[in-house]
């Protein structure tokens, strides 16, 4: 059995949380998530707790246990606090603008580039820092990733999109390699 998914995943108030087969359907103050569960993972709703339980003890559905229990936790997350992700763009002239749900960003290239932003995703802009927001904690990391492909950092003068609280190894260039 799974640490994380043995523990019981504690329902805030203003939250419900509904099993329908293989179906988990959690409502909040923020919105409405659904997930489909495996079959070899049970989900029951306990007075104020949700309970995850493991239908056998082989290596797969231990690890499904733990996915799932942490899967569950942050839809229950998510309807109450909601995630958010950070970006940073760096670099001369590179720079984003919001219009409605398409995010504009100069990253260098002969012309911008438009993103449109996906339903369920909220977009701040200011000066050279994004932030999403969103319920879906998969949908804001995956549109992260997504924005930060556009313009990957480069190690040699750091440009390019990166997370905040992400760390760029630094490489010194051709001048830096022959002087001994």
């Amino acid at each position: 059995m799974s640490r994380i998914g043995k523990q019981p995943i504690p329902i805030e108030k203003g939250v419900e949380v509904k099993v329908n087969g293989d179906m988990v359907t959690v409502k909040g103050p923020k919105g409405v998530l659904e997930r489909r569960i495996h079959n070899k993972i049970g989900v029951e709703v306990n007075g104020g707790d949700v309970l995850i339980t493991a239908r056998d003890n082989l290596r797969e559905t231990r690890a499904l246990h733990g996915l799932f229990g942490a899967l569950v936790s942050n839809m229950v997350t998510g309807v109450t606090k909601g995630f958010e992700k950070g970006l940073e763009i760096v670099g001369v002239g590179y720079r984003a603008e919001l219009k409605g749900r398409t995010a504009i960003f100069n990253l260098g290239y002969s012309n911008p580039i438009n993103f449109e932003l996906p339903d369920g995703i909220d977009a701040n802009v200011e000066k050279n820092k994004i932030v999403l927001m969103g319920i879906d904690k998969e949908l804001v990391g995956r549109t992260a990733a997504k924005i930060r492909s556009l313009r990957k950092p480069e190690p040699y003068k750091g440009k390019g999109v990166k997370y905040v609280d992400e760390m760029i190894r630094r490489k010194a260039g051709k001048a830096g390699a022959a002087v001994k």
